[in-house]
This record gives structure tokens, C-alpha cells and sequence, in this order.
């Protein structure tokens, strides 16, 4: 339709007689004049706008679901986001906390020998250094690190300075193939040389064949002169096999050492070594043994026939 004047008036007009429409509707109430043609529009629009609606009401079902979802989206991101916080606290507590056991277990044991020790930490394992069984600390010539000195944590024996530079050391563990540390028994005080093996059980070569050695034995290093590079009393490890005494001048055993290689976090490098060896009382104390449960016995006597119980009447 062209914009004239004519379709102007038009318009103006058809609004006037709609507004006019609604007014009189409006006042009638049910009399309404238009009533019939309403009902007449809804019996002709109704079935088409109840499939609209019909299908509609999905879209509208899934534009609200997509809102709902959306909200709920952001809150589940945020409670997760919140538990990743809580659990990256957690985590970090668990791990102070771990690292505080390490470091009161390291200082009463180096209490115990009376080690004077500097402490350190693990930053890096010796890959780049060869196929040797090595850590870096973050200890070095500044800190008064030099080299074989004794290494140990809170467990026992870690191991021995090999190179050092001004801020950082390195230590060759004792599960290295090309570790070899004396040895002591505990009580009985036989002698050996301790072989590291990588993740099996330390080798240890016993100077007298026929020692008398079970599983469950401890051992302790025996010490180097100068304390250098071992100072005596660390403990080592249990022994957990024992090869058949076969005469020999020598006696094999294998020992599972108390340090745990695979996990080492704080350790400590002994710049003192004791004035007197303290033998055995670097070792923890031994586990009580369960004590025995008592065992109660009942005996039942059987009863004379002439005593048996007469009825209550008689």
C-alpha cells in the first residue's frame, strides 16, 4: 500500500473504531456486542492456537532450560571451583604437615647420635647426571657442605656427598650399585659391607661366615675413620633374607633399608660427627609384642543321678 493521505485517514480511522471497540466491551461486560464475534474467533483460532502453543511450549520449556541450566552451570562451577581451593588447602596442609613429621623425626634422630646437621631439601633426582641413584639438594659450599659427608632423614641412612657447588650438593644414595657402607649388627656387633642394589634389598657381605643371623636383625653403620664419608650409629635397615651358611669365610645377607628413595624430601647433611660412637640409640625402640590373650577353661562336672530335681508338687 503507497503512503498517501487517503491510507493515512484510513489507519487513523480503523485505530478510532478499534479503541471505540474495546470501550464498549469494556463497559458491556458480558452483554457485549462483540461477544458473539469472539466466540466465533475463538471457535475458528482456537484449534490453531492450541498447536502453536502445543508446539511452542517445548521450545519455551528448553530456552528456560537452557537459562536454568546455564545458572545452575555457573554455580556448580563455582562450588567447584571453591572445593579445588579447599582441597588444594587440604592438600597443602596434608603436605606441611608431612613435611613437619619429616623434619621432627630427622631432629631426634640427629639428637639421638648427637649429629650436628644442616638441613636441606630434594630439588631435583640425578637422571641428567647418568643412570646413578642420585638427588641435588638445595645445600651447598656456602652452607658448609663439602664433599663425602653422611647424609640421613628421619628413617636412617640417605646416602653421601659426592660433588658440591656453592649453592647445591649432590648425594649418591645407598641403594646405588656403586654405594658400599660398613655395617654393624645391633646387640651382637658383627661387621659387614652394605652394596646398594636400586629398588631390591641392600647385599650385605658379613665378615664371619658363621654369624648367627635371622630376619627381623637391624643393622647400623659402622662409621669411617674421620667420620668421613660415614659417621657411625645411623641406622641402615632389617635384614629380610639370609643365604644358607655354606662355610665360607663370608655370609650374604639382604636388607630392606629403613629410607624410603622414591619419596626423599627433607634430608640432612651431618657437618659434625659425634665425639663417641652412639652404638645402638639412633635405632627406634622396638614394637611391644602383643601380649597373649588369656584363655579361659570351663569345666562342667556331671551331677549325681540321686540329685536330680523332683517336681515343685511332690
Amino acid at each position: 500500500m503507497r503512503d498517501t493521505r487517503e491510507s493515512r485517514l484510513l489507519l487513523v480511522l480503523l485505530v478510532a473504531i478499534a479503541f471505540a471497540l474495546i470501550t464498549v466491551d469494556i463497559r458491556a461486560g458480558e452483554e457485549s456486542p462483540v461477544d458473539g464475534a469472539r466466540r466465533a474467533a475463538a471457535t475458528v483460532f482456537g484449534p490453531v492456537e492450541k498447536g502453536v502453543a502445543t508446539a511452542v511450549d517445548p521450545v519455551a520449556n528448553a530456552i528456560g532450560a537452557v537459562r536454568d541450566s546455564g545458572d545452575r552451570h555457573n554455580r556448580i562451577t563455582a562450588l567447584e571451583r571453591e572445593n579445588a581451593a579447599l582441597k588444594a588447602k587440604l592438600g597443602s596442609d596434608d603436605r606441611n604437615r608431612s613435611r613437619i613429621r619429616e623434619l621432627d623425626g630427622m631432629l631426634k634422630s640427629a639428637g639421638a647420635g648427637q649429629y650436628g646437621i644442616k638441613g636441606a631439601e630434594v630439588i631435583a633426582i640425578g637422571a641428567a647426571q647418568g643412570f646413578s641413584w642420585t638427588v641435588t639438594i638445595d645445600a651447598g659450599s656456602k652452607d658448609g657442605i663439602a664433599r663425602d659427608m653422611t647424609v640421613l632423614n628421619g628413617d636412617g641412612l640417605v646416602g653421601r656427598v659426592t660433588t658440591v657447588g656453592p649453592d647445591t650438593a649432590t648425594v649418591l644414595l645407598a641403594n646405588d650399585p656403586d654405594f658400599t657402607v660398613g655395617t654393624r649388627l645391633e646387640k651382637t656387633g658383627e661387621l659387614g659391607f652394605a652394596t646398594g642394589q636400586g629398588d631390591r634389598p641392600l647385599a650385605v657381605q658379613m665378615l664371619n661366615g658363621k654369624a648367627k643371623i635371622k630376619a627381623g636383625d637391624r643393622l647400623v653403620t659402622f662409621g669411617s675413620r674421620g667420620s668421613k664419608p660415614f659417621v657411625p650409629g645411623v641406622p641402615l635397615g632389617e635384614v629380610v633374607r639370609v643365604d644358607p651358611a655354606g662355610g665360607g669365610l663370608t655370609r650374604t645377607v639382604y636388607v630392606d633399608p629403613y629410607v624410603g628413595f622414591s619419596r626423599l624430601d627433607i634430608v640432612g647433611v651431618v657437618v659434625m660427627p659425634p665425639r663417641t660412637d652412639p652404638r645402638d640409640t639412633v635405632l627406634p625402640p622396638r614394637p611391644a609384642k602383643p601380649k597373649p590373650i588369656p584363655t579361659v577353661t570351663v569345666t562342667v562336672a556331671p551331677s549325681p543321678s540321686g540329685d536330680a530335681a523332683k517336681p515343685a508338687d511332690e
